[in-house]
C-alpha cells in the first residue's frame, strides 16, 4: 500500500490512526458561510417578512379606522365643574400633561381641584374629544374635556343624532312633533313613533324634487344653452345678418317658449311638493337648553343612539354604508357617499386600459419580433425602461399642455367655435384626457411585462409554426399571443393598479373636489368624456388635508382608502381570474 504521507509504505494496523489524523486536519480548516449563501437567504428572507408586515400592518390600520367609522356611539351628556354641560358623541380619548395655560382658563375653584387630581397622578391626566355638533349654533364641531373638569356624565334616554342634508348633525333632546304649525304631542315617545311614521314619505317626496331640479329643470337648461350656443356658432361662421344665424336665433326663441311652459309646470310641482315636504318637523332641545326646529325634509337619519340595541345599531350601520357607497357626498365631502367617486375611479381605469394595452402589446410586438437588433431598438428599450420612473406628476405637465391646451384647444376650434365665449369644451380638463395621460404613464409597465411574456414562448413553438406553412403574423396571432395573454395580463394589472391610485396627474388634467353631472347622463349623446369627474384618490386627498372638519374628516380618509383598495383589489382579481383561466387553456398545448 502506498504512503499518505510520502514514498514510505505504512502497514494495516497504521491506517486507522492515520485516516483519523487526517480527519482532524480537515475538520480544523473552517468553510466560511459566504460560500454557501446562507447570510444572504437570512437577508432576503427578513427583508421579504419585513415588507409583509408593513403590508399587513398598513391593512390592519385601515382596517381599524374605516370599518368602525359608520358604527353609532352613544350620546353623553357632561357636567363640568364650572356648569357648562356638553353632549355629543366620544371621538378619541388620550392622555396628556396639562400645562400652565391649560389651568389658568379654568375658574379658581376648579383649578384648585385640578392642581389637586394632577398632584395625585403624577401630573397626567385624562381627556376626551366630544363631537358636538350643532354648528350653526355653536360655531366649533367638537371640544376637548378633560377628567379633571367633569363633575358629571349621563346618558340622556331621549337623546337624537340627527344627520342633517346641511350644516352638518345635530344632537339634542326630542321634545316635540309639529304638523304644520300645530303642536301635535310633546311627549318623546309619541314625536318618535309619529317621526318614523312619516319620515319615509318626506324623504320620497325629497328625492321627486332632486328628481325634478336636477333631471327635468337641468335637461331644460341644458337644451336652452345648446340653443344659445348654436346661434353664437353661426354667427361666428357666417355672420351676424347671415341666413344661417337668423334660422339659429328663430330655433333659440322657439325653444325658450317650450322651456317656459315646461318650467311653469314643473315650478308648480315644486310648490306643490315642497308645501308637502315642509309640513312635518321636530323641535329638539340642545344640551344648552336652545330649542331648534328641523323640518323632516332635512333629516337624512336620526335615531335615538342611547336607546338602540344590537340589531337597531346594526341597522343604523348598515344603513350608513348603503348612503356610503350608494349616495352623493355633501357637507364639504365629510358626510354622505362617495358613489361619483367609484363611477369616476372605475370609469377612467377601464379608459385607461382600453388604450394603453392595445399600444403596450403593439409596440412590444415590433421591439420583440420585427424590429432588428441594434442601437435605434436598445436606444428604445432605455426610454421605455426610463419612462417609467419619471415622476406621475411630470406626465400630468403633459397631459394638461398637449392633450387640454394643444389637441383638445384645437378641436375647440375647429367643431366648437363658440367656446372663445362659452368657455372650452375639449380646451380643459376631462375624463378622456386624464385617460390617455394615465395611458402614457402606464404605458412601460404594458411594454415590459409584454416583452418578458413573447420572449417567454419557446422558440419550438415558432419553427413549429412555420414549417407547417404559417406566415410570421399567422404565427404571433395563433401561436405565440395566446400563449402570452397571462403575462400581458400581468402587465395589464399593474397598469391599472398604479393608475387607479394615482392623484397628481389627475390635479391637473380633470379630477375635481366637486363634479355637478356625471360623464354618463340621459342628454344626447349619453356619453360627455369631455367632463370633469371625481376620483377616490384625489377624494381622500381633499377631505384629509382640505376639509374644514379635520376630526370629523378623518374617519372618512381610512374609510375612502379602504373602499379605493376593495375597488382596486376587485379589478385586479377579475384581470388575474381571466389570466389564470388563459394559463389553464394553454398549458396543456405547450411542448
Amino acid at each position: 500500500m502506498s504512503s499518505l504521507t510520502g514514498n514510505k509504505p505504512i502497514s494495516t494496523a497504521e491506517l486507522p490512526a492515520l485516516i483519523r489524523a487526517n480527519s482532524r486536519r480537515t475538520s480544523s480548516i473552517r468553510t466560511s458561510q459566504m460560500a454557501y449563501g446562507q447570510p444572504w437567504v437570512w437577508l432576503f428572507g427578513g427583508t421579504l417578512v419585513m415588507c409583509l408586515v408593513m403590508i399587513l400592518g398598513l391593512l390592519y390600520i385601515i382596517l381599524r379606522y374605516g370599518l368602525p367609522t359608520f358604527w353609532p356611539a352613544p350620546i353623553v351628556a357632561i357636567t363640568t365643574l364650572d356648569g357648562s354641560r356638553i353632549m355629543g358623541e366620544v371621538v378619541r380619548q388620550e392622555s396628556y400633561q396639562p400645562d400652565e395655560s391649560a389651568l389658568n382658563k379654568l375658574t379658581e375653584a376648579t383649578r384648585q381641584l385640578a392642581t389637586h387630581y394632577l398632584r395625585d397622578h403624577y401630573g397626567v391626566a385624562q381627556r376626551e374629544l366630544i363631537r358636538t355638533g350643532n354648528y350653526d349654533i355653536t360655531q366649533t364641531h367638537h371640544q376637548w374635556v378633560s377628567d379633571f373638569e367633569m363633575k358629571q356624565t349621563e346618558l340622556p334616554p331621549w337623546a337624537l343624532l340627527i344627520e342633517r342634508t346641511n350644516q352638518g348633525r345635530f344632537f339634542g333632546i326630542l321634545q316635540k312633533f309639529i304638523d304644520g304649525t300645530a303642536v301635535i304631542t310633546e311627549k318623546p315617545e309619541e314625536a318618535w313613533r309619529l317621526f318614523q311614521e312619516h319620515h319615509d314619505a318626506i324623504v320620497k317626496l325629497v328625492k321627486q324634487i332632486e328628481h325634478l331640479n336636477k333631471q327635468e329643470l337641468g335637461l331644460l337648461n341644458h337644451r336652452v344653452k345648446k340653443a344659445e350656443i348654436a346661434v353664437k356658432e353661426q354667427e361666428i361662421r357666417y355672420g351676424l345678418d347671415s341666413q344661417q344665424r337668423a334660422k339659429a336665433q328663430t330655433q333659440y326663441q322657439e325653444t325658450i317658449k317650450l322651456q317656459q311652459a315646461r318650467q311653469s309646470e314643473i315650478n308648480q310641482q315644486l310648490v306643490e311638493l315642497g308645501e308637502k315636504s315642509h309640513r312635518y318637523a321636530i323641535v329638539c332641545q340642545t344640551i344648552q337648553g336652545v330649542d331648534k326646529q328641523i323640518n323632516l325634509s332635512e333629516v337624512v337619519r336620526a335615531f335615538p343612539a342611547n336607546q338602540l340595541g344590537t340589531a337597531g345599531k346594526w341597522g343604523v350601520y348598515l344603513s350608513r354604508w348603503k348612503e356610503f357607497i350608494s349616495d352623493d357626498p355633501r357637507n364639504s365631502n365629510t358626510e354622505g357617499g362617495v358613489f361619483p367617486c367609484i363611477w369616476g375611479t372605475l370609469t377612467m381605469t377601464i379608459i385607461m386600459t382600453i388604450f394603453v394595452v392595445p399600444f403596450g402589446v403593439l409596440a412590444a410586438l415590433y421591439l420583440r419580433e420585427y424590429a432588428k437588433p441594434g442601437l435605434l431598438v436598445s436606444t428604445n428599450r432605455i426610454a421605455v425602461n426610463n419612462l417609467a420612473g419619471v415622476p406621475s406628476i411630470v406626465f400630468g405637465v403633459f397631459g394638461l399642455g398637449f392633450f387640454c391646451y394643444f389637441l383638445g384647444g384645437t378641436i375647440d376650434q375647429l367643431f366648437y367655435p363658440a367656446s372663445k365665449v362659452f368657455g372650452p369644451t375639449f380646451g380643459t380638463g376631462g375624463l378622456l384626457w386624464a385617460s390617455l395621460t394615465l395611458a402614457l404613464l402606464t404605458v412601460p409597465v404594458v411594454i415590459v411585462a409584454t416583452e418578458e411574456a413573447l420572449a417567454a414562448v419557446p422558440r419550438s413553438m415558432r419553427e413549429g409554426s412555420y414549417a407547417c406553412g404559417a406566415s410570421k403574423w399567422q404565427t404571433i396571432l395563433r401561436i405565440v399571443l395566446p400563449r402570452a395573454l397571462p403575462g400581458i395580463l400581468t402587465g395589464t394589472i399593474l397598469a391599472m393598479a398604479r393608475g387607479a391610485g394615482e392623484v397628481a396627474p389627475l390635479m391637473l388634467v380633470g379630477a375635481m373636489k366637486i363634479a355637478p353631472e356625471l360623464p354618463v347622463d340621459s342628454v344626447f349623446p349619453y356619453i360627455h368624456p369631455e367632463r370633469s369627474f371625481m376620483h377616490m384618490g384625489f377624494h381622500i386627498y381633499d377631505v384629509g388635508f382640505q376639509s374644514p372638519d379635520s376630526e370629523a374628516a378623518k374617519p372618512m380618509v381610512f374609510t375612502t382608502t379602504l373602499l379605493l383598495i376593495v375597488l382596486i383589489a376587485f379589478l385586479n382579481l377579475s384581470a388575474m381570474w381571466l389570466r389564470n383561466r388563459l394559463r389553464r387553456k394553454y398549458l396543456a398545448n405547450q411542448f
